[in-house]
């Protein structure tokens, strides 16, 4: 069953295209079962990232490969508050998918 999952960021003052460049590179990542995603600039430094998984096992299996790019952009992202870190991320499996 197709699995989602949303990360919402918000990035350093003066960051943003080094985020935008960053997301793009990982981008051209390959992660088995990864479909699609789309990175949304949801206000001012205000971003959430929103991938298409093949499976909610492929997201479990690939989250390693996600932290590790999480890790190497952790510097141009601030802390959202409320003990949540620079990350604010969920995920889980389709119960209604909507086409027109």
């Amino acid at each position: 069953m197709t699995a989602y999952n949303v990360v919402r960021f918000r990035v350093k003052p003066g960051r943003d295209k080094d985020f935008i460049a960053k997301n793009q590179e990982m981008g051209r990542t390959k992660m088995r079962g990864f479909r699609k995603g789309a990175l949304i600039k949801t206000g001012d430094r205000a971003y959430c990232f929103m991938a298409e998984w093949d499976s909610f096992d492929s997201i479990v299996k690939a989250r390693p490969q996600m932290l590790a790019n999480l890790d190497s952009m952790r510097d141009l992202l601030e802390d959202l508050g409320g003990g949540l870190g620079v990350t604010d991320p969920i995920s889980g499996e389709a119960v209604l998918e909507i086409n027109p």
